[in-house]
């Protein structure tokens, strides 16, 4: 089995959220399952030199948008046992970021196109193309159009994974009119139209064999009207091709048991952990405290991620015995927020406005709970690095943090964490107020991080998930030769 697994980033080459993540470590675990699975992504500056003197050129050919011709370069390297392809082009990719830019539309169509032009170049035959948010959506979408013309394209089946629905690359119509001249008819309603302009996300959703998102809770949301953003109806018609499969983490790379970013190495001990906590709190500038609590967020400081919650009642959270880890960029709002918290509240609230990978480690091992109250979670990787770390995550109930995160039971003992379902700051603050009554309770909060052992937060059954999917795509196309 030959896949060929297309995204916009992957670790550890290129890293912006969840997406690199989980394209950096899916892949490994379905190759541990027996499958030939590559990676092929953009060649950013930003690439790490230590893996970009890796590259080798493989091959140089010809990109053809509209009226414009683009060289493009395909390297190939093997990164910690899996084989990676680069598409070259200095124009779109050679930049400071990854994304954000005014010509986006024809550096994703360029890289969609590249992809497919690689093909013959790869001395593989992908029987798969796995395809991954709206930057790769017009995979399907081109490769079906020209299999029409070219039969090696006509036995590749793709997948299409929904990381996070909101953003759909979306375009003027005049635009991608433009960079795909070949494909005026499909502008339509059952194309890729949307609203009068082009939609990437669409495209994948429409064209591809199988759709797959990241939990099974943000697959029955997203085929709704509320939790759909305008594509519930079009889901809710492939309803058949979507399956929800949770995300998992790279439990090599996150194991507080060798994990080089931290002070103290632990597996289960809460006594072997306690020294990750004080060095935090001294290396943040919190009061040294073994009884308070110290509660983490590593995230985008935006308003999906439910800081609006926290902003109705920080000031009657901070009045509680405890202590607030904040680690994130994002709006000014909610930085202003964190500052003036931080100013206010001295040895009590700590933030640093960077992304820092090294330091969200020790926040995962410092903290005694993690804080994830999100208006929408389509997976969430954080809630699972925490609960790998023995840190209890405290979530609002929705997508994958309802899959992941299951309310301690006083009764019965079990569960792994608190959550609240409504939309409400006050739920938010009764959820902490229940947890800092737990941790007051050693033999309760030692159990609840018992709880949190018996999970398996690697991408084992994720993988063995996807593997079935791929078997089920190739009986289907060996049914229909």
């Amino acid at each position: 089995m030959n896949i060929l697994f297309a995204a916009s980033e992957a670790m550890p080459l290129a890293k912006t959220g969840g997406l690199g993540d989980v394209a950096g470590a899916l892949p490994k675990a379905i190759r541990d399952k027996g499958a030939d699975i590559r990676v092929i992504l953009p060649k950013y500056s930003s690439v790490p030199a230590l893996y970009a003197d890796r590259f080798r050129r493989k091959a140089v050919y010809t990109v053809r948008m509209g009226w414009r011709e683009q060289a493009c370069g395909l390297l190939e390297a093997e990164i910690d046992g899996l084989r990676f392809y680069l598409i070259e082009n200095d124009d779109y990719f050679k930049r400071e970021g990854l994304y954000g830019y005014e010509d986006e539309a024809e550096r994703f169509v360029f890289f969609c196109l590249a992809v497919i032009g690689a093909l013959p170049h790869l001395a593989f035959h992908p029987d798969i193309i796995h395809c991954n948010d709206w930057q790769t959506g017009l995979i399907p979408l081109l490769l079906k159009h020209q299999a029409a013309e070219n039969t090696q394209l006509r036995n590749i089946r793709t997948v299409f994974t929904i990381h996070n629905l909101q953003y759909q690359g979306i375009f003027p119509q005049e635009v991608l009119s433009d960079l795909l001249t070949a494909l005026p008819e499909l502008f339509t309603v059952d194309g890729f139209e949307f609203y009068g302009e082009g939609n990437c996300m669409k495209a994948g959703i429409t064209y591809a064999d199988k759709l797959t998102t990241v939990s099974h809770t943000y697959a029955e949301e997203i085929v709704t009207d509320e939790g759909g953003a305008l594509l519930g109806a079009l889901l809710r018609h492939r309803a058949n091709d979507l399956v929800g499969i949770v995300n998992g983490i790279d439990t090599v790379s996150f194991d507080p048991m060798n994990d080089p970013a931290i002070s103290s190495p632990y597996r289960n001990s809460l006594a072997r952990k306690l020294p990750n906590k004080q060095a935090l709190q001294e290396e943040l500038g919190l009061v040294q405290s073994e009884d308070t609590a110290v509660i983490g967020i590593v995230s985008r400081l935006t308003e999906q991620k439910g800081l609006d919650l926290l902003e109705a009642v920080l000031k009657e959270l901070l009045a509680e015995q405890l202590q607030l880890v904040v680690l994130g960029v994002g709006d000014a709002r909610y930085e202003r927020l964190f500052a003036n918290a931080q100013n206010d509240y001295p040895g009590k609230v700590a933030v640093r406005f960077v992304h820092d990978e090294e330091l969200a480690r020790r926040i995962y091992a410092g903290a005694d709970m993690f804080l994830m109250p999100s208006r929408f979670e389509p997976c969430g990787l954080s809630q699972l690095i925490a609960l790998h770390y023995r840190t209890i995550p405290i979530v609002r109930s929705t997508g994958g943090l309802k899959d992941t995160v299951f309310p301690f039971n006083h009764s019965t003992g079990s569960g792994n964490g608190l959550s609240f379902a409504a939309y409400d700051p006050e739920e938010l603050l009764i959820a902490v107020r229940d947890a800092l009554a737990l941790y007051e309770n050693k033999l309760l909060w030692k159990k609840i991080v018992e709880n949190c052992t018996r999970g398996d937060y690697s991408w084992n059954r994720s993988a063995a998930r996807y593997m079935e999917l791929y078997r089920q795509l190739l009986l289907q196309r060996k049914g229909n030769e």
